[in-house]
C-alpha cells in the first residue's frame, strides 16, 4: 500500500486525512526503524491525539529483569623487572612477583530461572575468585561456575535465588542482515543500559577472537561490560550473547560481535550434561575455494571449501573423502568458505 509522502509541517487538511486512514500500517518494525534513524524522518510520522507514541519499550520492560550484572574479584601475579647495576656482584634478584585484586564487570542473560542459571562469556568469569550477580531488582547473590567452554567463550553461572525472570529465546538461523537488534548490558558499570541497531553480518570467522567463531555482527552499540549480554531482536527474543568488539582504542566504533544463541544453547546443555563440551573430529585439513582455484578445478562457483588433507583413519577417511574433493554443501546448506 503506497502511503503518501508530505513535508514536514506543511500538511494540508485531506492529506493529514489520508495519513490517519493509513495509521494501522505502522507496524513495530516501521515504527522502530523510524526511530533507529532519527532525523526528519520521526517528524513525518503521523501522531494523531490520544495515540501512544511508538516505543520499544514494552519490549524491554519484558527483558530487562533477565540482564543481571556481574561482577569478580581475582588474584593475579603481577611481575615486574628490578634494574640493578650491582647485580653482577650481589644476590639482586631480576624481578619480582607481587599478588594483586583486580576487580572486573560484565554481563549475563537468566536462561533458567528454577535451577538459576545464567549464561555469560567465559573471560568475564575466568580466573574469578569471587562472583557477585546484581538483579534487575537490585538483589544481589554470589555466583559459582558450573560449567564453561574457553573455546567459545560461554560460561554458565547459578545462583541460589528465587522470583527470578528467563529470557525468552529466538533462533539465530533465522536472522537476515539487517534486521534490528538491541544489545543490553552494562557497559562501564552503567547497568541496564540499552542500544540500537541491525544485524551487519553474518556468520563471521577468522577474527583470531576465539577458537570457533560464528559471530553476529552488529553496529548496536557494544563496550567494555557489555560482555555476556544480551542481544535481542524486536520480539523480546534472545538472538545471541554479546562478546566482543573492533576498536583500535577499545571503544565501540559500531562493530560488535555477538554468539548466535543456538551455538550458546547447544554449548550450555553440553556444559550441563556432560560438564564439557565433546566436539566430532572429522579428520581434514581445507582451505578456501578461491576463483583462481576454482578456474583451475573447473568448477563455476567460486563459493566452497578445498579439502587439502585428510587424516588416515578419521571419520573423513572412512567416509572416502580424499585431497582435491570440493565441498560445496553440507547437510544442503551452502558452504561459503573453509
Amino acid at each position: 500500500m503506497h502511503v503518501p509522502a508530505y513535508t514536514a509541517g506543511v500538511r494540508p487538511a485531506d492529506q493529514t486525512r489520508k495519513m490517519i486512514e493509513y495509521k494501522n500500517i505502522l507496524t513495530l518494525p516501521i515504527m522502530a526503524a523510524a526511530l533507529l534513524t532519527g532525523g526528519s524522518s520521526i517528524a513525518a510520522l503521523p501522531f494523531p491525539a490520544g495515540k501512544e507514541v511508538p516505543t520499544l519499550a514494552p519490549v524491554l520492560e519484558q527483558v530487562l529483569p533477565a540482564v543481571v550484572h556481574i561482577e569478580t574479584q581475582a588474584t593475579v601475579i603481577v611481575r615486574r623487572n628490578l634494574p640493578s647495576p650491582f647485580r653482577e656482584f650481589f644476590d639482586v634478584p631480576q624481578r619480582e612477583d607481587r599478588r594483586q585484586q583486580r576487580s572486573g564487570a560484565g554481563s549475563g542473560v537468566i536462561i533458567d530461572a528454577e535451577k538459576g542459571h545464567l549464561i555469560t562469556n567465559n573471560h568475564v568469569v575466568d580466573k574469578a575468585e569471587n562472583i557477585v550477580v546484581t538483579l534487575h531488582d537490585s538483589r544481589r547473590f554470589e555466583a559459582e561456575v558450573i560449567g564453561k567452554d574457553p573455546d567459545t567463550d560461554i560460561a554458565i553461572l547459578k545462583i541460589e535465588a528465587d522470583k527470578l525472570h528467563r529470557i525468552t529465546f529466538g533462533d539465530s538461523d533465522r536472522l537476515r542482515v539487517g534486521d534490528f537488534v538491541l544489545a543490553i548490558g552494562n557497559p562501564f558499570g552503567l547497568e541496564q543500559s540499552v542500544t540500537s541497531g541491525i544485524v551487519s553480518a553474518l556468520g563471521r570467522s577468522g577474527l583470531g577472537i576465539e577458537s570457533y567463531e560464528d559471530f553476529i555482527q552488529t553496529d548496536a552499540s557494544i563496550n567494555p561490560g557489555n560482555s555476556g549480554g544480551a542481544l535481542i531482536n524486536l520480539k523480546g527474543e534472545l538472538v545471541g550473547i554479546n562478546t566482543a568488539i573492533l576498536g583500535p582504542s577499545g571503544g565501540n566504533i559500531g562493530i560488535g560481535f555477538a554468539i548466535p544463541v543456538n551455538m550458546a544453547l547447544d554449548i550450555t546443555q553440553q556444559l550441563l550434561e556432560y560438564g564439557s563440551v565433546k566436539r566430532g573430529r572429522l579428520g581434514v585439513a581445507v582451505q578456501s575455494l578461491t576463483p583462481d582455484l576454482a578456474q583451475a578445478f573447473g568448477v563455476r562457483r567460486a563459493s566452497g571449501a578445498v579439502i587439502t588433507s585428510v587424516e588416515e583413519r578419521s571419520a573423513a577417511d572412512e567416509a572416502g573423502l580424499k585431497p582435491g574433493d570440493i565441498v560445496l554443501s553440507i547437510n544442503n546448506e551452502k558452504v561459503a568458505n573453509a
